[in-house]
């Protein structure tokens, strides 16, 4: 089958420059342009041009609509028609499948998603082809699939590992696209939800960017010059070696005090359950911790420190101009904040600049928008640098 992203491919390193800044600062005059990337006016006239002819940039005059431009109003600033093309994204957890549908610049226009009993390839990847079905339906045309696993992948397209899915080896984009017949982008999760973020969100125009995930596991990914830093323990779950309180809980999953041991939610949930024998959530936990509860509230307060130090340890080494913490467990961060700031103050030298630590609260669809993120630099733009 004909697809977008073959019309649009290949760009030389030129065009894809001018696409991505347009695409996450649009629209812009070929004036802005050429002072942002440091072009000659001559040189922005060659590349715009067949992102023009392509259809990946229209010309639009400022304050005109869409259609006004179609009718053929004289226009100069530059930009991309967002709701032309949809991408779809998905997140895989142990035992659902979050989906969205986003726009050109991943502003989400459809969520849907489906739990699954199991954890074989096969099975999960017929929930994909079934929600990517009713998504077209709604959708017609879509453009591609970006799928975001917990754990280490390479090609964007096959599975190495995942501990949460217990997958080895598994081509998980091959089975997805003969299934669909959508080309499909698959990569760790962290890694596509900071690439979203540095691209329309959070990290939007820095150079040094960092993210810090919370949850059922812990994600760091570390943005240098604009570029994600890509490494060998990308996925592999490395939170396990982080030791943030030598002296903290020993857990099932994680050495003794480590990043896992403290701050994962089902870390969390043991240490409740083997002090009181009860079985309860986190967000119960938090709900007990901030009423008081003692035992919730020590463990709460121990993981607030832990994060603290794992923060201001980030900001010690990397020095990021901002720190964003996402995930399913943010809300820790409600329930002990006091606790997390005091624990960054008490590990960072007295004149050191406050840490820009940004709190977005999310919930799995922003993990399936990394994931149609990625799709959307990949299939569009031709791939991404790390």
């Amino acid at each position: 089958m004909t697809t977008l992203a073959a019309s649009w491919l290949p760009l030389s390193p030129g065009e894809r420059a001018v696409a991505i800044e347009v695409l996450t600062h649009g629209p812009l005059s070929r004036s802005e342009l050429a002072r942002r990337l440091d072009l000659s006016a001559g040189s922005v006239t060659r590349l715009t041009k067949p992102l023009i002819e392509s259809g990946l940039l229209v010309e639009v005059a400022e304050g005109a609509t869409l259609a006004e431009v179609r009718q053929g109003r004289p226009s100069q600033p530059l930009d991309i028609v967002a709701e032309s093309r949809r991408f779809v994204g998905f997140k895989i957890t142990e035992d659902m499948v979050y989906g969205v549908v986003t726009t050109l610049r991943s502003d989400i226009v459809a969520r849907r998603d489906r739990p699954i009993t199991g954890h074989e390839p096969d099975e999960i990847v017929d929930v994909l082809r079934e929600l990517t079905d009713e998504f077209a339906r709604d959708f017609p045309g879509l453009a591609g699939i970006g799928i975001g696993v917990g754990g280490r992948a390479h090609d964007r397209s096959v599975v190495d590992e995942s501990a949460f899915l217990d997958w080895h080896d598994v081509p998980l984009g091959r089975l997805v696209e003969e299934r669909t017949g959508l080309p499909v982008v698959v990569e760790n999760d962290v890694a596509a939800l900071v690439e979203a973020e540095s691209w329309f969100g959070a990290g939007r125009g820095l150079d040094r960017f960092a993210v810090l995930t919370i949850g059922a596991g812990i994600g760091y990914a570390l943005v240098i010059g604009g570029k994600r830093v890509a490494t060998a323990e990308d996925g592999v779950g490395y939170g396990r070696f982080w030791i943030v309180n030598p002296n903290g809980p020993l857990t099932p999953d994680g050495r003794r005090g480590s990043a896992v041991s403290l701050l994962t939610s089902h870390n969390i949930r043991y240490q409740i359950q083997a002090a009181t024998g009860q079985d309860l959530s986190y967000e119960e936990i938090l709900a007990l911790a901030a009423a008081g509860d003692p035992m919730p509230a020590r463990v709460i307060d121990e993981a607030a420190r832990a994060l603290g130090t794992l923060v201001a340890q980030i900001a010690n080494f990397a020095m990021p101009q901002k720190i964003l913490l996402a995930g399913e467990g943010v809300g820790l961060v409600d329930v002990a904040g006091p606790a997390v700031e005091e624990a960054i103050q008490a590990n960072r030298h007295p004149r050191a600049e406050p840490v820009n630590l940004e709190t977005k609260v999310s919930d799995f669809h922003d993990w399936a928008r990394g994931a149609a993120v990625l799709a959307i630099q990949v299939l569009v733009l031709g791939g991404v640098e790390a």
